[in-house]
């Protein structure tokens, strides 16, 4: 199982917001400033080349918080 402290660091990395932001597994991603496309593209981008996972828009759009994302690692 992955760590969640990782999880959130690549998170932020594959996002690449301008502002420092603090985010935790409750953070809702509709709350993040910069939370768009771009962001969802780095993600999607994130879960195949750190953790070798697929996944897809619709998935993607069914996580509400940086902890759902997180849990997708387990589908």
């Amino acid at each position: 199982m992955n760590s969640i402290d990782k999880f959130i660091a690549d998170f932020l990395a594959a996002c690449d917001f301008t502002d420092p932001m603090e985010v935790d597994a409750d953070t809702e991603l509709k709350n993040l400033p910069q939370w768009d496309s771009l962001a969802m593209l780095g993600v999607i981008v994130m879960f195949d080349t750190e953790y070798g996972k697929s996944i897809a828009g619709m998935q993607l759009n069914s996580a509400a918080t940086v902890g759902d994302l997180f849990r997708l690692l387990d589908d």
